[in-house]
């Protein structure tokens, strides 16, 4: 299931820098705009320790995380809905993504220069919601100039997709995004065809740095206050310091590191988890001798659903799934144990699997 996330910002908010901590891939990161400018896709493991104690238990020959795409997108300017700098490119390669990271810096440094001359976190997520707003706005009103031919000579479907679209217009005009405008999910359908920027969901990640990793700072109170109001995440990082931890290859020495730090784990760990739920995923897994594997679904998928994840013959000719919950495997310490205690269950097609289901798939094609 390919699903990605796409890391965006100002130029010189540190997206190329955290960018590099979570994939193996090395996007270039240097001290002026516009230093990615082709976005640089990486396949990110999602860390899962559920994933370890099963593979303790089993012992199989392999063993298989899941993973999410990231990409590092071209910093933006004011005026890119205009084609501004990068911006047409850049636009493009947001709606091509299906949930957005958004960088913001609440840090101070006077040897890194920002685009705009100073510190403002709240200033730079407006600049990209405007720009993300505007290109949202152009969309809609191209695809109400349609609708309206059609609603003149009274089409009733026409015309009720007149109303829905001019809503979105009179909400992007105030400056809101698609994510917050009040429609039944079915009128939202209207635009479903235009990949609304601003319907995406987002996370703003806050670049801090490293003596505020523990507490925060005035930069990052202000963001809070800013999107208190949106559907939306925010999370705290310190890419300096990711990027020292990165380079870390002896466990211990990583360990020891975190512990000055005063982190438990790495903070791009909690990015990638936060990335994966923001996409509405969920995990199951199978275990066998040959490989314990974790697989990507959409939370609510349905067994037959989950069993097409492996292979659309699993879901075609799905006859059932065996069960057995993550924690009672891991106590019971295997499945036949689980079996025996009466831990394995029978399910079928209407089943929605949960996020750490250990199942096996009975199929017939």
């Amino acid at each position: 299931m390919a699903l990605k996330c796409g890391i965006v910002g100002l130029p010189n908010v540190g997206k190329s820098t955290l960018f590099n901590c979570l994939s193996n891939a090395k996007a270039q990161s240097a001290n002026f705009p516009f230093c990615t400018i082709e976005p640089n896709i990486g396949v990110i493991t999602v860390p899962d320790e559920r994933l370890n104690k099963l593979a303790d238990i089993v012992e199989p020959e392999n063993v298989q995380p899941t993973t999410i795409d990231i990409v590092d997108i071209a910093g933006l300017v004011k005026g890119a809905s205009k084609g501004e700098g990068l911006g047409n490119k850049f636009l493009g390669n947001i709606r091509e993504t299906d949930a957005i990271i958004h960088v913001l810096r609440c840090f101070d440094d006077g040897n890194i220069v920002h685009v705009d001359g100073s510190i403002d976190p709240v200033r730079d997520k407006e600049t990209i919601d405007y720009e993300l707003i505007l290109k949202d706005l152009e969309a809609v009103e191209k695809k109400l100039e349609k609708i309206k031919r059609a609603a003149k000579t009274g089409d009733k479907s026409a015309l009720k997709s007149q109303g829905i679209l001019d809503q979105y217009k009179n909400h992007f005009e105030d400056g809101k995004s698609a994510r917050s405008i009040e429609l039944r999910d079915d009128d939202k359908k209207e635009v479903a065809d235009l990949f609304l920027l601003t319907a995406k969901p987002v996370l703003y990640l806050c670049n801090v740095d490293e003596g505020s990793i523990a507490n925060g700072n005035k930069h990052i109170e202000a963001v809070k206050a800013a999107v208190k109001d949106e559907d939306a995440m925010v999370l705290m990082v310190a890419a300096g310091l990711e990027a020292d931890i990165a380079e870390l290859e002896d466990p211990e020495e990583r360990k020891e590191f975190l512990e000055d730090a005063g982190l438990s784990e790495p903070g791009v760990n909690k990015l990638i988890k936060a990335a994966y739920t923001l996409l509405n995923l969920e995990t199951y897994f199978t275990a066998g001798k040959k490989e314990v594997r974790a697989w990507t679904i959409k939370k609510g998928f349905t067994a037959p659903q989950a069993a097409g994840v492996i292979h659309g013959d699993f879901e075609r000719g799905f006859i059932k799934a065996e069960v057995i919950k993550f924690n009672d495997w891991v106590e019971l310490g295997s499945e036949q144990a689980a079996k025996e205690a009466g831990k394995m269950n029978m399910e079928g097609k209407e089943y929605i699997v949960q996020d750490g289901d250990v199942m096996h798939f009975k199929f017939n094609v």
